[in-house]
């Protein structure tokens, strides 16, 4: 493998990994007291479970759009990834920063339409990329749910 191939995966995953950091500020600054005030689904899961969660699932993300990038060296489909993870960061900023719950929700549905296109490119050009995409999109699911419950709550 050439030291540009891991040069790229180096930076697929710091670009994909500035979208939890952008996050985490915003929540650290303008989650609280407002977060504790609201109505929480009883399916709501601890605090602790969202970082090691997303962790993993950026790391899948970075693989998947990775090994796309070297097979293919598509930029369209890079430019897709790129806006996803655009969309990706915005989340926090408009529920934890804006309390934007409604917004929140529209951001999500964005989010899984991105996921879906990715998922059928990953689908014809690399079988592993759609299937470390699974994980994500799974995810994401459950938080258009527990996003939809939060708002229909407060």
């Amino acid at each position: 493998m050439s030291k540009n191939k891991y040069l790229s995966l180096i930076i697929i995953i710091l670009i994909t990994f500035l979208a939890p950091t952008i996050g985490s500020y915003v929540t650290l600054a303008f989650k609280e007291p407002w977060y504790s005030q609201l109505i929480l689904p009883g399916f709501n899961p601890p605090s602790w479970v969202f970082a090691p969660v997303w962790t993993t699932l950026y790391l899948m993300m970075s693989i998947a759009i990775w090994k796309i990038w070297t097979i293919t060296f598509d930029i369209k489909i890079l430019k897709i990834y790129l806006i996803h993870i655009f969309f990706n960061s915005t989340w926090t900023v408009v529920f934890f920063g804006f309390h934007r719950i409604g917004f929140a929700l529209i951001n999500l549905i964005i989010i899984l339409i991105f996921i879906i296109i990715l998922m059928r490119e990953y689908f014809i050009k690399d079988k592993v990329s759609f299937f470390l995409m699974i994980p994500y999109l799974s995810w994401s699911i459950y938080a258009l749910v527990l996003n939809s419950a939060i708002f229909l709550l407060n």
